[in-house]
């Protein structure tokens, strides 16, 4: 085993707030309370520690698709997103053939098993063709509770997360399977009205897919899907928080009514993601990525992002001007509850995962820890 670490002197970020001067102290594979003999103590000064951040939506990066690549492909985008402070993962599929979807859950259930991915996000097929985003129209399908049943079966288990559109004929009726089966209903990729939204939640669904994208806008007299998920406390809100996909008004908007208790920020990302640009396959489709903006080649509707954490977290901060306990919630804290994992991961507390992320005085990130063992080694005296 390694030796025991104490990272001290730090801005540790902890759920009843930040305590300047703090320390981290690391035993093994966990946090721990006191530090026992003979542990090496890091000078952290002037350096920022959160916990570890949690993408609860992410096709890919490194040049690698999540949504259709081998596991070896897929383990080298996990390994980049770790690279950039992202130290659980769930694996985001795109529209495609049926047959070919519960094939590659297989893939992905291996690397479930193996911890190195936290489960399977299932985007599409069963999504409206009017807000189809960057999913191939032809493969698009009504959500069938068998055909549903059917990936989630194929997912032996870890099937974390399915997104579709719950006013297409049987939408209802698959958001309430999906709950009976301990899996996330998410609304997103959808033209609901208000009230079908709120019948969704009702039957079930609990999270908003990267809300504000690929649904109805916010109206004065037809409120759509927006404001319906906003207002409702069972719901979790996605929000993708690169620049391109959201104004910062929109953002300030969900957070403040939302709460950062009901806000998760996300990635979207796809292959390009700490990559660069060039053309890509997301699912079907082909992507150009032009200074970091991903658009599909035909008809230029943007398809997922660029997007790594650590630049989330700096925008929010910097740019947005959230509190940093706002920020660390909704990038570790809410999406390890909704994921069930939060006595594992999601704030530094003794017991749990030593997954934890340094970032410097500028919101830069200098550091990542995964499980006790450093990905990123910040080099501290």
């Amino acid at each position: 085993m390694a030796p025991s670490k104490v990272l001290a002197g730090a801005r540790v970020v902890l759920p009843t707030g930040t305590v300047d001067d703090g320390r981290v102290v690391v035993h093994g594979t966990r946090i721990a309370d006191t530090a026992p003999a003979g542990a090496q103590t890091l000078d952290a000064g002037g350096h920022w520690v959160v916990p570890g951040f949690v993408d609860l939506h992410n096709h890919g990066g490194g040049g690698a698709s999540f949504a259709g690549g081998s596991a070896e492909e897929i383990l080298r985008g996990v390994h980049t997103h770790r690279l950039h402070g992202t130290t659980t993962l769930v694996a985001s599929a795109v529209t495609s053939d049926l047959d070919f979807l519960t094939r590659h859950a297989g893939v992905l259930a291996e690397l479930a098993q193996q911890g190195d991915i936290a489960g399977i996000h299932f985007e599409g097929p069963f999504i409206s063709p009017c807000r189809k985003g960057a999913h191939e129209e032809r493969l698009l399908r009504d959500p069938d509770p068998a055909e549903v049943r059917k990936l989630i079966d194929a997912a032996h288990g870890h099937a974390r997360m399915m997104t579709l559109a719950p006013e297409l004929p049987g939408g209802l009726d698959s958001v309430r399977l999906l709950a009976e089966h301990g899996v996330i209903a998410a609304v997103g990729h959808t033209d609901a009205s208000y009230e079908q939204t709120l019948q969704a939640v009702d039957a079930g669904a609990t999270v908003a897919t990267h809300l504000f994208n690929a649904m109805p806008p916010l109206g004065h007299r037809a409120p759509g899907p927006v404001t319906a998920l906003l207002e409702d406390e069972r719901v979790t809100v996605e929000l993708i928080n690169d620049g391109t996909h959201l104004h910062p008004a929109s953002l300030r908007l969900a957070f403040h009514h939302a709460g950062a208790d009901r806000v998760a920020f996300i990635t979207d990302a796809m292959d390009a993601a700490g990559f660069g640009d060039g053309r890509y396959m997301l699912g079907p489709l082909e992507v150009e990525v032009a200074d970091g903006v991903a658009r599909l080649v035909e008809g230029g509707t943007i398809a997922g992002s660029t997007l790594t954490l650590d630049r989330a977290f700096k925008r929010a901060v910097t740019v947005d001007r959230l509190p940093v306990g706002e920020v660390v919630a909704a990038i570790s804290a809410t999406p390890a509850r909704l994921l069930g994992l939060s006595d594992r991961i999601g704030s530094l507390e003794p017991g749990k995962d030593a997954d934890l992320v340094v970032l410097d005085e500028d919101f830069d990130l200098v550091g990542v820890m995964r499980r006790g063992a450093w990905v990123v080694d910040p080099q501290l005296g």
